[in-house]
């Protein structure tokens, strides 16, 4: 048996053109954060319909961000995090450098 730890949940996410984007809440399972220059989602799709799992909040499954302080081990450690635009269609915009 595999135990699994509670993963930060996105808080709020301001990029509305998302299709897992409903009134500012993430509905993927599990969200993917890191590009090689900027905390990218790169779980943002833009789709004309709405996407994902109505009944949770997204989680952040995955953060290749190494650079960033709450990150360890490739894992976000933030209480929560914010998605919102920045530099591309959607970022992270909890991610702060150490």
């Amino acid at each position: 048996m595999t135990a699994s730890m509670e993963m930060p949940k996105v808080q709020e996410c301001s990029v509305h053109s998302c299709a897992y984007n409903h009134t500012n809440d993430c509905h993927a399972f599990a969200i993917t954060i890191g590009s090689s220059d900027h905390a990218h989602c790169h779980t943002f799709v833009e789709m004309p319909v709405r996407g994902g799992i109505e009944q949770i909040n997204a989680q952040v499954g995955a953060c290749s961000r190494a650079d960033c302080q709450h990150n360890s081990d490739l894992a976000c450690h933030a209480p929560a995090i914010s998605v919102g635009p920045r530099m591309d269609m959607a970022d992270c915009q909890t991610y702060a450098s150490r």
